[in-house]
């Protein structure tokens, strides 16, 4: 069931992350490959239920640790990300002017796109993102802090989707005497 699906996701990324009040996490999410058709490919609405379920729970679980949440759309809009307008001016990003649609954007990218507060679409976050997950294949990394590190998850789909879902951690400096904070 895609609602378990997302709940166990979400609680491994959580348990893996030092997520915190404020930072930022991108998920990329193809709807069609959740309910098992390739990247781009549903027709109109008939990937609502499941948009609205894996979206329901993402927003849900960011708003109640206070992380930003903002979403990737699909190569159609060259990977542009969704954002409330205050994410945008909290880190500087640059409004582009484009409204998401089902097949310019993704399901995913509108439902986020209609739900803010004061929706906008930046080009890009210059890889200011503390963690992600990509659902479905649809390469969120380069939005991620230098260095990515993925994380090794038990619970690998959503529905039919193969997930991904990554962190930054600092770079290491130093060499053979250098001594690291392991909880980085």
């Amino acid at each position: 069931m895609v609602k378990d699906d997302i709940e166990a996701v979400l609680k491994e990324i959580f348990e893996k992350t030092n997520l915190k009040e404020g930072d930022l996490f991108v998920v990329g999410c193809s709807s069609s490959e959740i309910i098992g058709n390739t990247m781009g490919t549903s027709a109109d609405g008939e990937t609502d239920q499941v948009v609205e379920t894996v979206y329901g729970a993402i927003s849900k679980a960011m708003t109640e640790r206070k992380i930003d949440l903002v979403v990737q759309c699909c190569e159609h809009l060259n990977r542009a990300i969704v954002c409330d307008r205050s994410v945008a001016e909290k880190y500087g990003f640059e409004e582009v002017n484009v409204i998401p649609q089902p097949h310019a954007g993704g399901a995913f990218a509108v439902k986020h796109y209609g739900n803010l507060p004061d929706p906008v679409v930046v080009e890009n976050i210059g890889q200011k993102a503390d963690a992600g997950m990509d659902i479905g294949g649809v390469m969120i990394g380069m939005h991620i802090h230098p260095v990515v590190v993925p994380l090794r998850l038990e619970h690998r789909h959503i529905g039919e989707a193969f997930v991904l879902a990554a962190r930054h951690r600092p770079k290491y400096v130093g060499g053979e005497r250098a001594v690291y904070h392991k909880d980085m």
